[in-house]
Protein backbone atom coordinates (compact mmCIF):
# COMPACT_ATOMS: atom_id res chain seq x y z
CA UNK A 1 0.00 0.00 0.00
CA UNK A 2 2.95 2.67 0.72
CA UNK A 3 4.41 1.59 -2.56
CA UNK A 4 1.38 2.19 -4.66
CA UNK A 5 1.41 5.67 -2.36
CA UNK A 6 4.39 6.81 -3.39
CA UNK A 7 3.95 5.64 -6.97
CA UNK A 8 0.14 7.43 -7.17
CA UNK A 9 2.39 10.68 -5.85
CA UNK A 10 4.92 10.34 -8.61
CA UNK A 11 2.68 9.96 -10.77
CA UNK A 12 0.94 13.35 -10.09
CA UNK A 13 3.88 15.06 -9.34
CA UNK A 14 5.50 17.23 -12.00
CA UNK A 15 9.31 16.99 -11.53
CA UNK A 16 12.04 19.36 -12.62
CA UNK A 17 14.88 18.12 -14.84
CA UNK A 18 17.36 18.69 -12.12
CA UNK A 19 15.20 16.30 -9.68
CA UNK A 20 14.78 13.52 -12.51
CA UNK A 21 18.42 13.96 -12.89
CA UNK A 22 19.11 13.70 -9.08
CA UNK A 23 16.94 10.46 -8.65
CA UNK A 24 18.91 8.72 -11.16
CA UNK A 25 22.11 9.51 -10.03
CA UNK A 26 20.98 8.19 -6.53
CA UNK A 27 19.74 4.90 -8.11
CA UNK A 28 22.64 4.47 -9.24
CA UNK A 29 24.99 5.51 -6.43
CA UNK A 30 22.70 2.96 -4.86
CA UNK A 31 24.11 0.18 -6.66
CA UNK A 32 26.58 -2.00 -5.49
CA UNK A 33 27.31 -3.45 -8.56
CA UNK A 34 27.73 -0.22 -10.05
CA UNK A 35 30.04 1.14 -7.84
CA UNK A 36 32.80 -1.07 -8.41
CA UNK A 37 32.29 -2.44 -12.17
CA UNK A 38 35.11 -3.75 -14.69
CA UNK A 39 34.38 -2.22 -18.35
CA UNK A 40 36.74 -3.14 -21.34
CA UNK A 41 36.32 -1.52 -24.40
CA UNK A 42 38.67 0.33 -26.99
CA UNK A 43 39.39 3.94 -26.70
CA UNK A 44 38.40 6.80 -28.68
CA UNK A 45 37.39 10.24 -28.60
CA UNK A 46 40.37 10.98 -25.94
CA UNK A 47 41.49 14.16 -24.41
CA UNK A 48 44.05 14.78 -22.31
CA UNK A 49 42.98 18.13 -20.25
CA UNK A 50 44.50 21.00 -19.50
CA UNK A 51 43.34 20.27 -15.47
CA UNK A 52 45.30 16.72 -15.86
CA UNK A 53 41.92 14.97 -15.96
CA UNK A 54 40.87 11.93 -19.01
CA UNK A 55 37.66 12.72 -20.69
CA UNK A 56 36.91 9.20 -23.54
CA UNK A 57 34.96 6.90 -24.71
CA UNK A 58 34.72 3.27 -24.60
CA UNK A 59 32.97 1.06 -27.11
CA UNK A 60 32.31 -2.19 -28.70
CA UNK A 61 30.49 -3.56 -31.69
CA UNK A 62 27.72 -2.93 -29.59
CA UNK A 63 27.60 0.52 -28.25
CA UNK A 64 29.76 2.67 -26.21
CA UNK A 65 30.04 4.39 -23.18
CA UNK A 66 31.34 8.00 -21.53
CA UNK A 67 34.23 8.18 -19.04
CA UNK A 68 36.39 10.52 -17.11
CA UNK A 69 38.98 10.08 -14.64
CA UNK A 70 39.94 12.61 -12.57
CA UNK A 71 43.93 14.02 -12.83
CA UNK A 72 45.01 11.84 -9.24
CA UNK A 73 43.77 8.50 -10.50
CA UNK A 74 45.27 9.60 -14.54
CA UNK A 75 49.12 10.31 -12.60
CA UNK A 76 49.15 6.69 -11.12
CA UNK A 77 49.82 5.51 -14.77
CA UNK A 78 52.35 4.31 -16.09
CA UNK A 79 51.29 4.19 -20.06
CA UNK A 80 49.43 6.64 -21.73
CA UNK A 81 46.03 6.28 -23.09
CA UNK A 82 45.62 6.42 -26.95
CA UNK A 83 42.50 6.49 -29.99
CA UNK A 84 42.13 2.59 -30.96
CA UNK A 85 43.86 1.14 -27.33
CA UNK A 86 41.84 -1.66 -25.65
CA UNK A 87 42.01 -1.11 -21.91
CA UNK A 88 40.23 -2.77 -18.85
CA UNK A 89 38.94 -0.03 -16.72
CA UNK A 90 37.93 -0.34 -13.28
CA UNK A 91 35.53 2.44 -11.71
CA UNK A 92 31.31 3.20 -10.46
CA UNK A 93 28.93 4.38 -12.95
CA UNK A 94 27.18 7.34 -12.17
CA UNK A 95 25.14 10.43 -13.95
CA UNK A 96 26.52 13.76 -14.03
CA UNK A 97 23.25 15.94 -13.39
CA UNK A 98 24.34 19.00 -15.16
CA UNK A 99 24.48 17.37 -18.80
CA UNK A 100 22.26 14.65 -17.85
CA UNK A 101 24.52 11.75 -19.22
CA UNK A 102 25.84 8.68 -16.80
CA UNK A 103 29.31 7.83 -17.03
CA UNK A 104 32.21 5.79 -15.99
CA UNK A 105 34.30 7.28 -13.78
CA UNK A 106 37.61 5.38 -13.86
CA UNK A 107 39.60 4.97 -10.71
CA UNK A 108 41.94 1.94 -12.54
CA UNK A 109 42.66 0.99 -15.95
CA UNK A 110 45.38 -1.27 -18.02
CA UNK A 111 45.85 -2.55 -21.36
CA UNK A 112 44.00 -5.33 -22.21
CA UNK A 113 46.29 -8.52 -22.99
CA UNK A 114 49.47 -6.36 -22.33
CA UNK A 115 50.95 -5.08 -18.95
CA UNK A 116 50.77 -1.63 -18.55
CA UNK A 117 54.43 -1.45 -17.83
CA UNK A 118 54.91 -3.12 -21.00
CA UNK A 119 53.09 -0.85 -22.85
CA UNK A 120 54.34 2.35 -21.07
CA UNK A 121 58.10 0.72 -22.58
CA UNK A 122 57.14 0.18 -26.02
CA UNK A 123 55.12 3.57 -26.01
CA UNK A 124 58.30 5.67 -24.82
CA UNK A 125 60.90 3.54 -27.05
CA UNK A 126 58.75 4.17 -30.46
CA UNK A 127 58.73 8.16 -28.80
CA UNK A 128 62.51 8.67 -28.06
CA UNK A 129 63.51 6.71 -31.73
CA UNK A 130 61.25 8.75 -33.51
CA UNK A 131 62.92 12.08 -32.17
CA UNK A 132 66.55 10.07 -33.03
CA UNK A 133 68.02 9.48 -29.43
CA UNK A 134 68.74 5.90 -30.49
CA UNK A 135 70.54 6.77 -33.77
CA UNK A 136 73.83 5.16 -33.78
CA UNK A 137 75.53 8.36 -35.17
CA UNK A 138 75.12 10.25 -31.99
CA UNK A 139 77.06 7.85 -30.11
CA UNK A 140 79.92 8.79 -28.58
CA UNK A 141 82.79 6.41 -29.23
CA UNK A 142 84.30 4.61 -25.50
CA UNK A 143 87.78 6.01 -24.33
CA UNK A 144 90.39 3.54 -25.35
CA UNK A 145 92.12 4.18 -22.18
CA UNK A 146 90.27 6.12 -19.59
CA UNK A 147 92.15 7.06 -16.21
CA UNK A 148 89.03 7.36 -14.59
CA UNK A 149 84.90 6.00 -14.53
CA UNK A 150 82.14 7.01 -13.06
CA UNK A 151 79.78 4.64 -11.57
CA UNK A 152 75.69 5.56 -11.20
CA UNK A 153 74.87 2.50 -9.12
CA UNK A 154 73.89 0.80 -5.64
CA UNK A 155 76.64 0.92 -3.30
CA UNK A 156 75.21 -2.31 -1.82
CA UNK A 157 74.58 -4.55 -4.65
CA UNK A 158 77.06 -7.46 -6.39
CA UNK A 159 76.91 -4.96 -9.38
CA UNK A 160 79.62 -2.44 -7.49
CA UNK A 161 81.31 -5.30 -6.58
CA UNK A 162 81.47 -7.29 -9.74
CA UNK A 163 82.53 -4.09 -11.97
CA UNK A 164 85.09 -3.15 -8.83
CA UNK A 165 86.99 -6.81 -9.03
CA UNK A 166 86.70 -6.66 -13.12
CA UNK A 167 88.17 -3.30 -13.60
CA UNK A 168 91.15 -3.49 -10.75
CA UNK A 169 92.23 -7.05 -12.54
CA UNK A 170 92.21 -5.83 -15.92
CA UNK A 171 93.37 -1.91 -15.60
CA UNK A 172 94.22 -1.20 -12.03
CA UNK A 173 95.70 1.94 -13.00
CA UNK A 174 92.27 3.49 -13.73
CA UNK A 175 90.31 5.08 -11.09
CA UNK A 176 87.17 4.19 -9.64
CA UNK A 177 84.75 6.55 -8.82
CA UNK A 178 81.09 5.61 -7.19
CA UNK A 179 78.12 7.85 -7.34
CA UNK A 180 75.75 5.87 -4.83
CA UNK A 181 72.33 5.59 -6.05
CA UNK A 182 69.02 3.77 -5.87
CA UNK A 183 68.44 1.31 -8.65
CA UNK A 184 64.55 0.34 -8.14
CA UNK A 185 61.38 1.87 -6.54
CA UNK A 186 60.19 5.63 -6.33
CA UNK A 187 63.06 8.03 -6.48
CA UNK A 188 65.50 5.67 -8.04
CA UNK A 189 65.55 7.75 -11.75
CA UNK A 190 65.92 10.66 -10.05
CA UNK A 191 68.98 9.51 -8.23
CA UNK A 192 70.53 7.97 -11.24
CA UNK A 193 70.12 10.88 -13.08
CA UNK A 194 71.52 13.26 -10.78
CA UNK A 195 74.68 11.23 -10.96
CA UNK A 196 74.81 10.98 -14.16
CA UNK A 197 74.80 14.95 -14.46
CA UNK A 198 77.45 15.06 -11.41
CA UNK A 199 79.72 13.94 -13.40
CA UNK A 200 79.58 15.82 -16.37
CA UNK A 201 79.46 18.77 -14.26
CA UNK A 202 82.74 18.05 -12.57
CA UNK A 203 84.18 16.30 -15.42
CA UNK A 204 86.81 14.16 -12.71
CA UNK A 205 85.94 10.62 -15.19
CA UNK A 206 85.96 9.95 -19.11
CA UNK A 207 83.40 7.26 -19.24
CA UNK A 208 79.94 6.70 -17.03
CA UNK A 209 78.57 3.20 -16.14
CA UNK A 210 74.90 3.08 -15.32
CA UNK A 211 73.64 -0.31 -13.88
CA UNK A 212 72.35 -3.27 -11.86
CA UNK A 213 72.38 -6.29 -11.97
CA UNK A 214 68.81 -8.47 -13.23
CA UNK A 215 65.03 -8.48 -11.78
CA UNK A 216 61.36 -7.86 -12.92
CA UNK A 217 60.52 -5.35 -15.18
CA UNK A 218 59.22 -3.60 -11.97
CA UNK A 219 62.74 -3.86 -10.30
CA UNK A 220 64.59 -2.55 -13.67
CA UNK A 221 61.94 0.05 -14.36
CA UNK A 222 63.99 3.03 -13.29
CA UNK A 223 66.01 2.52 -16.36
CA UNK A 224 62.65 2.82 -18.29
CA UNK A 225 61.99 6.73 -17.27
CA UNK A 226 62.06 9.17 -19.28
CA UNK A 227 63.84 12.12 -18.10
CA UNK A 228 66.65 9.64 -17.29
CA UNK A 229 66.60 8.55 -21.09
CA UNK A 230 66.82 12.19 -22.03
CA UNK A 231 69.52 12.83 -19.58
CA UNK A 232 72.14 10.39 -20.58
CA UNK A 233 71.22 10.75 -24.09
CA UNK A 234 72.18 14.74 -23.11
CA UNK A 235 75.43 13.73 -21.51
CA UNK A 236 79.48 15.29 -22.72
CA UNK A 237 80.66 11.88 -21.68
CA UNK A 238 80.02 8.56 -22.81
CA UNK A 239 77.75 6.44 -20.95
CA UNK A 240 77.76 2.61 -21.17
CA UNK A 241 74.26 1.52 -19.79
CA UNK A 242 74.42 -2.44 -17.93
CA UNK A 243 71.11 -2.77 -16.48
CA UNK A 244 70.31 -6.51 -15.59
CA UNK A 245 71.07 -9.70 -17.27
CA UNK A 246 71.82 -10.19 -21.30
CA UNK A 247 67.96 -10.69 -21.98
CA UNK A 248 66.73 -7.40 -20.02
CA UNK A 249 66.61 -4.37 -22.19
CA UNK A 250 66.09 -0.86 -20.89
CA UNK A 251 65.51 2.12 -22.30
CA UNK A 252 68.94 3.27 -21.05
CA UNK A 253 70.36 0.69 -23.14
CA UNK A 254 69.06 2.18 -25.83
CA UNK A 255 69.96 5.70 -25.52
CA UNK A 256 72.98 5.21 -23.90
CA UNK A 257 76.41 5.22 -25.97
CA UNK A 258 76.95 1.35 -25.44
CA UNK A 259 75.03 -1.27 -23.98
CA UNK A 260 76.98 -3.75 -22.15
CA UNK A 261 74.78 -7.28 -21.23
CA UNK A 262 75.64 -7.16 -17.64
CA UNK A 263 77.71 -5.09 -15.20
CA UNK A 264 80.70 -7.28 -15.67
CA UNK A 265 80.54 -6.98 -19.05
CA UNK A 266 80.46 -3.24 -18.42
CA UNK A 267 83.56 -3.16 -16.79
CA UNK A 268 85.31 -5.50 -19.43
CA UNK A 269 84.34 -2.76 -22.10
CA UNK A 270 84.97 0.11 -20.23
CA UNK A 271 89.38 -0.54 -19.88
CA UNK A 272 91.58 -2.51 -21.69
CA UNK A 273 92.86 -5.73 -20.19
CA UNK A 274 96.68 -5.03 -18.50
CA UNK A 275 98.15 -8.65 -19.62
CA UNK A 276 97.17 -8.11 -23.30
CA UNK A 277 97.89 -4.07 -23.87
CA UNK A 278 101.46 -5.77 -22.16
CA UNK A 279 101.76 -8.55 -24.70
CA UNK A 280 100.87 -6.15 -26.99
CA UNK A 281 103.31 -3.42 -26.23
CA UNK A 282 106.21 -6.49 -26.07
CA UNK A 283 105.00 -7.55 -29.56
CA UNK A 284 105.51 -4.13 -30.82
CA UNK A 285 108.79 -4.13 -29.50
CA UNK A 286 109.80 -7.06 -31.23
CA UNK A 287 108.51 -5.25 -34.46
CA UNK A 288 110.49 -2.30 -33.85
CA UNK A 289 113.33 -4.24 -33.12
CA UNK A 290 113.32 -6.26 -36.21
CA UNK A 291 112.78 -3.48 -38.47
CA UNK A 292 115.52 -1.45 -37.03
CA UNK A 293 117.48 -4.62 -37.52
CA UNK A 294 116.52 -4.83 -41.35
CA UNK A 295 117.08 -1.31 -41.99
CA UNK A 296 120.36 -1.39 -40.36
CA UNK A 297 121.26 -4.19 -42.72
CA UNK A 298 119.50 -2.62 -46.14
CA UNK A 299 122.05 0.84 -44.59
CA UNK A 300 125.58 -1.51 -44.37
CA UNK A 301 124.20 -2.94 -47.88
CA UNK A 302 124.04 0.40 -49.41
CA UNK A 303 127.33 1.44 -47.66
CA UNK A 304 128.89 -0.88 -48.90
CA UNK A 305 127.58 -0.77 -52.49
CA UNK A 306 128.69 3.40 -52.40
CA UNK A 307 132.40 2.03 -51.22
CA UNK A 308 132.73 0.52 -54.32
CA UNK A 309 131.70 2.82 -56.52
CA UNK A 310 134.53 4.27 -59.08
CA UNK A 311 133.79 7.48 -58.39
CA UNK A 312 135.45 6.94 -54.95
CA UNK A 313 138.12 4.91 -55.60
CA UNK A 314 139.55 7.45 -58.46
CA UNK A 315 137.29 10.96 -58.01
CA UNK A 316 140.09 12.29 -60.29
CA UNK A 317 138.76 9.82 -63.93
CA UNK A 318 134.92 11.01 -62.80
CA UNK A 319 135.81 14.59 -62.74
CA UNK A 320 137.47 14.10 -66.04
CA UNK A 321 134.55 12.26 -67.17
CA UNK A 322 132.35 14.92 -66.33
CA UNK A 323 134.94 17.84 -68.08
CA UNK A 324 134.46 15.68 -71.19
CA UNK A 325 131.15 15.59 -70.77
CA UNK A 326 130.91 19.64 -70.52
CA UNK A 327 133.12 20.48 -73.06
CA UNK A 328 131.17 18.93 -75.79
CA UNK A 329 127.90 20.38 -74.08
CA UNK A 330 129.87 23.48 -74.74
CA UNK A 331 130.98 22.91 -78.20
CA UNK A 332 127.39 22.15 -79.40
CA UNK A 333 125.86 25.26 -77.36
CA UNK A 334 128.80 27.35 -79.42
CA UNK A 335 127.60 25.74 -82.99
CA UNK A 336 124.06 26.54 -81.98
CA UNK A 337 124.72 29.75 -81.55
CA UNK A 338 127.02 30.79 -84.41
CA UNK A 339 124.33 28.34 -87.15
CA UNK A 340 121.33 30.76 -85.26
CA UNK A 341 122.95 34.19 -85.69
CA UNK A 342 124.14 33.39 -89.13
CA UNK A 343 120.44 32.33 -90.15
CA UNK A 344 119.09 35.48 -88.39
CA UNK A 345 121.97 37.83 -90.18
CA UNK A 346 120.73 36.69 -93.80
CA UNK A 347 117.04 37.02 -92.66
CA UNK A 348 117.77 40.78 -91.70
CA UNK A 349 119.89 41.09 -94.97
CA UNK A 350 116.55 40.13 -96.90
CA UNK A 351 114.47 42.49 -94.99
CA UNK A 352 116.75 45.33 -95.64
CA UNK A 353 117.19 44.83 -99.27
CA UNK A 354 113.24 44.73 -99.27
CA UNK A 355 112.94 48.40 -97.46
CA UNK A 356 115.51 49.86 -99.93
CA UNK A 357 113.27 48.77 -102.29
CA UNK A 358 109.96 50.21 -100.77
CA UNK A 359 112.06 53.41 -99.57
CA UNK A 360 110.49 56.76 -101.91
CA UNK A 361 113.93 58.22 -101.67
CA UNK A 362 115.30 55.37 -104.14
CA UNK A 363 112.52 56.08 -106.58
CA UNK A 364 113.39 60.23 -106.49
CA UNK A 365 117.17 59.06 -107.01
CA UNK A 366 116.08 57.34 -110.83
CA UNK A 367 114.55 61.07 -112.10
CA UNK A 368 111.26 60.98 -110.35
CA UNK A 369 109.67 63.93 -107.69
CA UNK A 370 106.74 63.73 -105.43
CA UNK A 371 104.50 67.25 -105.96
CA UNK A 372 102.58 68.34 -102.88
CA UNK A 373 100.32 71.33 -102.67
CA UNK A 374 101.61 74.17 -99.89
CA UNK A 375 99.84 72.40 -97.50
CA UNK A 376 101.68 69.16 -97.86
CA UNK A 377 98.31 67.27 -99.99
CA UNK A 378 99.91 65.09 -102.28
CA UNK A 379 99.33 65.18 -105.89
CA UNK A 380 98.41 62.40 -107.57
CA UNK A 381 96.07 63.57 -111.00
CA UNK A 382 96.21 66.57 -113.35
CA UNK A 383 93.05 67.41 -111.23
CA UNK A 384 93.90 68.49 -108.28
CA UNK A 385 95.63 71.85 -109.37
CA UNK A 386 94.47 74.52 -111.22
CA UNK A 387 96.56 77.97 -112.84
CA UNK A 388 98.12 79.96 -109.83
CA UNK A 389 98.26 76.96 -107.28
CA UNK A 390 101.66 77.35 -106.04
CA UNK A 391 103.60 73.74 -105.42
CA UNK A 392 106.40 71.93 -103.60
CA UNK A 393 108.18 69.16 -105.77
CA UNK A 394 110.60 66.71 -103.62
CA UNK A 395 113.59 65.70 -105.86
CA UNK A 396 116.32 63.27 -103.93
CA UNK A 397 118.14 65.99 -103.22
CA UNK A 398 116.37 69.09 -102.06
CA UNK A 399 112.71 70.73 -102.96
CA UNK A 400 112.19 73.47 -105.21
CA UNK A 401 108.57 75.69 -104.98
CA UNK A 402 106.73 76.49 -108.44
CA UNK A 403 104.12 78.13 -109.49
CA UNK A 404 101.23 76.47 -111.74
CA UNK A 405 101.09 79.06 -115.10
CA UNK A 406 98.98 75.96 -116.77
CA UNK A 407 97.72 72.41 -116.78
CA UNK A 408 97.91 70.10 -119.70
CA UNK A 409 95.63 66.85 -119.40
CA UNK A 410 96.79 63.65 -121.07
CA UNK A 411 94.14 62.68 -124.22
CA UNK A 412 92.85 59.29 -123.10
Amino acid sequence: MKEEKLLSEAADRVWSVSEVNGLIKDFLDANPLLQNIWVQGEISNFTNHRTGHYYLTLKDDGGCISCVMFGFNARRLAFKPENGLKVLARGRISLFPKSGQYQLYIEQMQPAGLGDLSLAYEQLKAKLSAEGLFDAARKRPLPPMPKAIGVVTSPTGAAIRDMINILSRRFPLCKIVLFPALVQGNGAAVQIAQGVRYFNRTGNVDVIIVGRGGGSIEDLWAFNDETLARTIAASQLPVISAVGHETDFTIADFVADCRAPTPSAAAELAVPDMTELKHRIFRLKENCEYSLQNRLQAQRKALESLKNKRVLQAPENYVAERRLALDYVSQKMLQFFSLSIEQRKRILGENTAKLQAMNPLSVLSRGYAAVRMEDGRVISSIRDLKTGDRLEVQLEDGKARCQVTDTIQNLK
